[in-house]
């Protein structure tokens, strides 16, 4: 088929049971759904076999994080579009179609996503897409229904299709051809900011992304890492910043790299010393050494200098011109709206 939905799972065979059904009730005619398996441990692979035995599953031999495993079971899928789907994300009736149409009727844009709202609280956005995302200019990334821990009750404000910066890994269509030369998803990222960099580079390549809010979804969100999680606090501060080295205009990096490094010993300070949580604390401080240990993996100074070099780029990296933190801690901008 022109669409091929894949569903990466790893140990969420709860997920599935609960949430694959609608997916194959509401898209089967649209698309092929695969299943990819990150080597879980759990019964995924045997329950999907025994009560979905016509449904293709790709078993990987290990698990490869989000962001690997999707390269890796996406290189054995054919399709026009991709839509990498979560596990735990209930779709509605014919969710797929306004994509599809809007994909197919307007070529410059290479990836979308619905609206994202909240299977726990039906009538309000999720935190990790809401209407689609965007990046300030120190590289933290908010959405149009969320703002850092501030969810908005969806009440038709951003029902409007709007071109973002970068779309919800949770559920995002793609097209094959636009995956493949951004390179796909940056396996070494493992999970968390992998969608965020591959929309940003597809971006500077003068592709377009944009959330159609006639589509929507139910996310339940956290279903692999728990919010409050050093593990996954560690994964946001490395990639962030990793994502940062890599898509930064070579003229800003070093200033917007030493703003962040006050701004991330500023938050690690905060949550030593007003949450008392030590494991957050030590994830950040080992987050920024991790960066500081392999970000020459990513763009060495040749780059950098050759960049220099280099005219300005002839298409705006993305990223809004204010501090999404001044803006929400200090002038109190809690919503989208708000913003200037």
């Amino acid at each position: 088929m022109k669409v091929a939905i894949v569903i990466l799972n790893w140990n969420g065979r709860k997920m599935l049971s609960e949430y694959l059904p609608a997916v194959l009730d509401h898209s089967r005619d649209e698309a092929d759904v695969i299943i990819a398996d990150n080597a879980s441990t759990d019964d995924s692979v045997g329950w999907l076999h025994a009560n979905y035995p016509g449904l293709r599953v790709i078993a990987l031999e290990k698990n490869y994080g989000f962001a690997e495993g999707y390269n890796r079971a996406l290189k054995q899928v054919e399709s026009e579009y991709y839509v990498l789907l979560n596990s735990d994300v209930e779709v509605t009736p014919r969710w797929l179609v306004p994509l599809v149409d809007e994909m197919d009727a307007h070529p410059e844009i290479a990836a979308c996503q619905p609206k994202l709202l909240a299977v726990h609280d039906r009538s309000s956005f999720e935190y990790a897409g809401a209407s689609g995302g965007f990046l300030d200019r120190w590289g933290y990334p908010f959405c149009r229904g969320r703002i850092f821990d501030t969810v908005e009750p969806d009440e038709g404000q951003y029902d409007a299709r709007k071109e973002i910066l970068w779309a919800t890994g949770a559920c995002l269509l793609i097209r094959s051809s636009d995956y493949w030369a951004a390179g796909g998803l940056d396996g070494r990222f493992f999970a968390h900011n992998e969608e965020i960099d591959l929309c940003w580079r597809l971006h500077r390549m003068g592709r377009k992304i944009y959330c159609f809010p006639d589509s929507r979804v139910y996310h339940v969100g956290g279903g692999t890492l728990p919010k409050s999680n050093p593990m996954k606090t560690f994964l946001n501060f490395r990639n962030n910043l990793t994502m940062l080295w890599k898509n930064l205009p070579a003229g800003e990096l070093n200033r917007v790299m030493r703003v962040r490094c006050f701004l991330d010993y500023l938050a690690a300070v905060q949550t030593l010393v007003l949450n008392r949580n030590w494991g957050e604390f030590m994830a950040i401080i080992k987050a920024r050494r991790a960066f500081r240990r392999w970000r020459y993996e990513f763009r060495s100074p040749e780059d950098i200098a050759r960049e220099l070099r280099m005219k300005p780029q002839a298409v705006s990296d993305g990223r809004t011109d204010f501090s999404i933190l001044w803006a929400y801690y200090v002038k109190g901008y809690k919503k989208y709206g708000q913003l200037p």
